[in-house]
């Protein structure tokens, strides 16, 4: 195979080692791997998968291979790759690669352009951007799509934008909406894996900071969970009133992000919107705050105002630490470049938590393949079937049983007749 492009195909070996590391996590896709490769699904499938290059990534890939699709797969984010899990898939596992860690935007969008020059029936998008291009540039390829699976918030929130717009041309499957995925993946896995891209950026004490956790979404709740529980006095801002009250009820201080910019010392965005962290807030903030994003896309925080205020050029002070040198001698850093903190200093989920996001990925897939003549132009839900089998599945492999109705409890719960 020599229609790839990765950073060094010399880093397969150790790729190998912790793509496998990550598959001891991942019982569930397991179980649909070993059914796919039974039942090839997606026979006579191309697919073009533009997601995170992880060693989670790198597990869906080998369950959609196994299930007879042809899979092509590009970078999600130009920080997000893992260049050893990349060298691995080409090289062990035949699947052709399109992304480098740190890769420039010219790079990033010549890369979709690989991975839609394999002419896919079906697109994995994690953040929309192989939809938005197909539609905007490549519409010569619409003809051969018969649907979608998008990953995250920001990208469901596009789609749904475009079939708004009436410009939707296929369907495509909010896996992102998932009971099994944002409950689980937004809330415990971003949680998580933010903290850890700030601690590896960083290496700061949590305990004792003011946090400030900007949205409150099922990803910002968690984060505001795990910074709590580490010690940090946590604030969020919000502009809906029920998530607003939500987090006042789950033990937060709730401020507009004017107020809590200027007593915030680490700030992080979770909200899929531009410029939450804008030019007022900076001109107020204290001398090193600290400022990361892990909504997708790296429009949250205004980082052209800040270089605009600053003297001179931003400093690399660490790895992922940029430092804005303010006239005043306030010191302003960001992480990762304003892009994704928990994939671009830190490895992202955890396998666990991914398992269940990717297993509806694969199964989602699975659906449109069945059902592509019935479906829509519009954005659908995952079915419920599909999510309550994957709760099911991962129950099991965590040893877990539950209980089951009666017939008695069945009927009663199926009747109107019996009240007080």
């Amino acid at each position: 195979m020599t229609d790839y492009d990765i950073k060094d195909l010399n880093l397969a070996e150790g790729g190998r080692r912790r793509i496998e590391w990550a598959e001891r996590e991942m019982p569930v896709l397991r179980l649909i791997r070993e059914r796919f490769e039974k039942e090839k699904p997606f026979k006579g499938i191309r697919m073009s998968a533009c997601l995170h290059v992880t060693t989670e990534t790198a597990s869906l890939m080998r369950t959609l291979q196994a299930g007879g699709a042809d899979v092509v797969l590009t970078a999600s984010n130009p920080l997000s790759t893992q260049d050893d899990v990349a060298a691995a898939l080409v090289n062990q596992y035949e699947i052709p690669v399109f992304a480098i860690k740190g890769e420039s935007n010219t790079v990033y969008y010549k890369h979709l352009a690989a991975a839609l020059d394999h002419k896919p029936h079906i697109t994995m998008d994690d953040g929309a951007d192989l939809v938005s291009t197909l539609h905007k540039s490549r519409r010569e390829l619409l003809p051969n799509v018969i649907g979608s699976t998008e990953e995250t918030t920001t990208g469901v929130i596009r789609l749904r934008a475009m079939a708004a717009d009436g410009a939707l041309t296929f369907p495509v499957i909010a896996v992102n909406d998932a009971m099994t995925k944002h409950f689980f993946d937004n809330r415990y896995g971003t949680g998580q894996s933010t903290i850890d891209g700030i601690i590896r950026a960083t290496n700061i004490l949590l305990a004792g900071k003011v946090f400030v956790v900007v949205g409150y979404g099922w990803c910002a709740r968690g984060l505001a969970m795990r910074a709590s529980g580490m010690g940090a006095n946590v604030i969020v801002t919000e502009i809906d009133p029920l998530k607003a009250l939500e987090a006042v009820m789950d033990g937060y201080r709730v401020m507009p992000m004017a107020e809590a910019a200027k007593i915030g010392d680490i700030f992080v965005t979770l909200t899929g919107d531009i410029n939450v962290v804008d030019k007022h807030h900076f001109e107020v903030m204290k001398d090193g705050a600290i400022v990361a994003n892990s909504g997708h896309f790296n429009v949250e925080i205004n980082i052209p105002a800040l270089a605009e205020m600053a003297t001179g050029e931003p400093k690399r002070v660490r790895p992922f630490v940029d430092q804005y040198d303010l006239p005043d001698g306030r010191r302003i850093h960001i992480l990762g470049e304003g892009r994704l903190i928990n994939l671009a200093a830190a490895e992202g989920h955890p396998a666990s938590v991914m398992d269940m996001s990717f297993a509806n990925q694969a199964l989602s897939a699975e659906y449109i393949v069945k059902n592509a003549d019935k479906l829509e132009k519009r954005v659908y839900a995952v079915p419920q079937d599909i999510d309550a089998e994957i709760a099911r599945l991962k129950l099991d492999a965590m040893g877990v049983k539950i209980d089951t109705l009666t017939e008695e409890q069945i009927k009663y719960l199926n009747s109107w007749e019996e009240g007080t």
